[in-house]
């Protein structure tokens, strides 16, 4: 089958952190969201050992208890100056303010949005090597990304959030997640408003690229 490069591309360039145009009043039917998963878990997994679990809260009183813990991690995060210092012309210094906006305007809303997905993996490594962290990592965030593209397609939009994780264990009672159960982030989803999503300005991937050793360029 050949896959449409275009569509592909647009899909690929354009999935955004959706935050100010999250719908908070359509809910996101369970069916749309379970589709999404079972498309996420075709994503490469370390060792096929397909250790992803994915919480679904719409409890609204859940979704408000998780959303406090989040503000709390918001408001340290915010006490520390976050924005650094970039070059003139480094497209991400005009970048910055709209992200902060829309970050503080999804902190104040959180608890509205129709759903929230915390995914998880099996396993704790606190206190492991790089090699042990990386295949945990490796084995559930393309799966994360995977679902994230495909609510994107279906019009649904998402953010991939970790403040909460600053208060990890308090989740983890509230929503009853296992200790051996390693939660890597807070995903809140909502139909997106509007038509269109641009792509971002980027540093060019030339310029980050090396080829046969560090720092050599093509």
């Amino acid at each position: 089958m050949d896959i449409d490069l275009a569509a592909a591309d647009h899909l690929l360039t354009t999935t955004r952190s959706v935050r100010k145009r999250l719908d908070f009043d359509r809910a996101v039917p369970p069916e749309v969201v379970e589709r999404c998963l079972e498309i996420a878990i075709q994503a490469p997994t370390g060792s096929n050992s397909q250790g992803w679990h994915f919480l679904v809260v719409a409890d609204p009183e859940t979704k408000r208890a998780l959303a406090d813990l989040y503000r709390r991690a918001f408001d340290r995060y915010a006490s520390v100056p976050q924005v650094p210092h970039f070059e003139a012309g480094d497209p991400r210094a005009g970048q910055m303010r709209g992200i902060l906006s829309s970050a503080a305007y999804l902190n104040r809303r959180l608890h509205e949005v129709p759903a929230m997905v915390i995914p998880c993996v099996e396993g704790r490594w606190d206190n492991l090597s790089v090699f042990h962290q990386a295949g945990a990592y490796g084995s559930i965030f393309p799966a994360v990304w995977s679902f994230m593209l495909a609510l994107r397609a279906r019009g649904v939009g998402s953010s991939l959030t970790t403040l909460h994780l600053m208060y990890e264990s308090e989740a983890a009672a509230l929503l009853g997640i296992p200790a051996e159960m390693t939660q890597v982030a807070l995903l809140p989803i909502g139909y997106y408003t509007g038509q269109r999503f641009k792509t971002a300005g980027r540093i060019p991937a030339r310029s980050r690229t090396y080829w046969d050793a560090w720092g050599r360029t093509r």
